[in-house]
């Protein structure tokens, strides 16, 4: 009850939206300040502005696109952006609460490039980190679901998921409702939650570890299925006794009844920063888990390499296709992964970004770390962020097997100028990228793609922990939010000099920004059937 009186009184993204609000906004501002003041609370959930039935409505018929090529020639061009922003400092928690931000990528709008709405979330400590939705492309068309009403926004430290309402204010949006983490400890013995993917009939998340209580044990990784309809926990999705060392993310593709979960380390060790030691020990992951879509069980577990760490997973998004993709992060490689004709799945490394030689830095090489990619939705383009070298990159896969850079350009990192740190194979190192006369702090990390191609939209920040171990000045500085012009004939990246969003100059302080998505999907929320 105290953190929510907390919040409607210090938050303006509670109280009154800062300045970006409208009735749907000031609704659940006056809905929380109620229920503070007095109104009943349910012990594991904050329900506001009605009792979820919205997202199911008798007459409303599935939103979304009916293919990824449909998405991508709709001539649909991207107008709001929602992204975190993060003032939690990892396990320490944090004074102020965690916000999504609302941006305005519509070039003719005098608030373009701008932060136009901060939905503060009730109470410190989130770790807001990565978003899915309700129900997305893979329920179009079906009759009594509505698409794209709500984000799901997890908070990976506080382990309270957040169901957020872009569809009444698309522009401010609202807090509809919260599953608290004491809740989901006790119906699916989870914490950490991560990835959230909407599913026919479901929506599925990802979690990390077992409930804080329990010190966050890595056996406790898994999944959670949520009903779409009234946003209750159904209970855990996974069954049969064998289970994923870690957990991370996940994708599923269902005309080969098959999904494909990443890892990514013991959870005391990650939340805390980077140790390489802890890599030695066996406490970062290094597999690809294949499971029986159906069925919710394990078949198959394909070892990418000791200290590869892979992290996204991303199926082509032809529903039809039977090979994807996954980043290792700490080895650098991009690792495809297919069906055989005999049924098994294998992998094979098509991408490896060699380490670079350096002095002054933690260790005698700086490895590319690649910490997000995405693809384009006619499968012909792979964009990866490098966040240490800083670079990201764009690859040709029109042949999956053998991916060709045609792009490439540098967004921060730590091999730019000006630092102490200097390569010792006497390559070039890049300048301090500067937009609009900002400093880019950070490196590449997480990218988003317009659904026709031509526009990557990336962010610095990665982790808090991490964040503030290899780009100090993060935390002081902010994260920035940067545009990325994308030549989708013969291939080329370009710097976008009117676009930036600092979150350095935030109204409650230097904020750092992880994943992006658009109102209505993008390339890495929707799937198709």
């Amino acid at each position: 009850m105290e953190c929510l009186r907390w919040a409607v009184s210090s938050c303006p993204g509670l109280r009154d939206c800062c300045g970006g609000g409208g009735a749907a906004a000031e609704g659940g501002a006056s809905s929380l300040a109620q229920r503070a003041a007095g109104a009943e609370i349910a012990e594991s959930s904050i329900d506001v502005g009605g009792n979820g039935q919205e997202c199911c409505k008798k007459n409303a018929v599935g939103g979304g696109w009916a293919s990824p090529l449909e998405a991508m020639r709709s001539g649909t061009r991207e107008r709001l952006l929602y992204i975190p922003a993060i003032l939690n400092n990892g396990l320490e928690g944090a004074d102020k609460p965690d916000y999504l931000a609302t941006v305005d990528l519509d070039p003719e709008s005098s608030t373009y490039a701008q932060v136009v709405h901060r939905l503060c979330m009730p109470e410190p400590g989130d770790e807001l980190h990565h978003m899915g939705w309700n129900a997305c492309s893979s329920c179009h068309g079906k009759k009594g679901v509505s698409t794209h009403n709500y984000l799901v926004a997890p908070g990976v430290v506080s382990g309270n998921i957040h169901f957020i309402d872009v569809k009444t204010d698309p522009r401010a949006p609202s807090i509809f409702k919260v599953i608290k983490a004491e809740e989901l400890a006790r119906k699916a013995g989870v914490a950490l939650p991560h990835t959230s993917h909407c599913a026919p009939g479901e929506i599925i998340m990802s979690f990390m570890g077992g409930p804080r209580e329990e010190g966050f044990p890595s056996s406790g990784n898994g999944f959670v299925s949520f009903d779409p309809k009234t946003l209750e926990i159904n209970g855990r999705w996974e069954r049969g006794d064998k289970k994923p060392s870690f957990g991370y993310d996940f994708w599923y593709q269902p005309r080969h009844n098959v999904m494909v979960s990443s890892e990514w380390g013991e959870p005391q060790c990650f939340a805390r920063g980077f140790n390489p030691a802890h890599v030695h020990e066996g406490k970062y992951g290094q597999k690809l888990y294949v499971w029986d879509w159906a069925e919710h069980r394990i078949v198959q577990e394909l070892d990418c390499g000791r200290g590869s760490i892979p992290l996204e997973v991303r199926f082509l998004h032809d529903p039809s296709a039977s090979e994807g993709f996954t980043g290792c992060a700490l080895s650098s490689e991009i690792v495809r992964f297919f069906k055989k004709p005999d049924g098994e799945w294998a992998l094979e490394r098509v991408i490896s970004i060699p380490p670079v030689p350096v002095e002054n830095w933690a260790l005698p090489e700086m490895p590319a770390l690649i910490t997000d990619f995405v693809l384009s939705l006619d499968d012909r383009f792979l964009y990866l962020a490098c966040w240490l070298h800083g670079d990201v990159r764009q690859y040709d896969i029109s042949d999956t097997r053998n991916p060709k850079l045609v792009g490439q350009v540098f967004i921060g990192g730590s091999l730019k100028r000006g630092t102490a740190v200097r390569r010792t194979d006497g390559a070039d190192q890049p300048e301090p990228l500067v937009v609009k006369g900002i400093e880019v702090q950070g490196g590449a990390q997480m990218v988003q793609l317009s659904l026709d191609g031509k526009r990557l939209f990336v962010s610095t920040s990665l982790f808090s922990a991490w964040d503030a171990q290899f780009y100090p000045a993060l935390k002081e500085k902010g994260a920035q939010l940067l545009q990325i012009d994308v030549n989708t004939e013969q291939g080329g990246l370009f710097v976008n000099p009117e676009f930036i969003v600092d979150f350095g100059q935030e109204p409650f302080g230097p904020a750092l920004c992880h994943e992006m998505r658009f109102a209505g999907g993008d390339c890495t929320s929707e799937i198709w059937l």
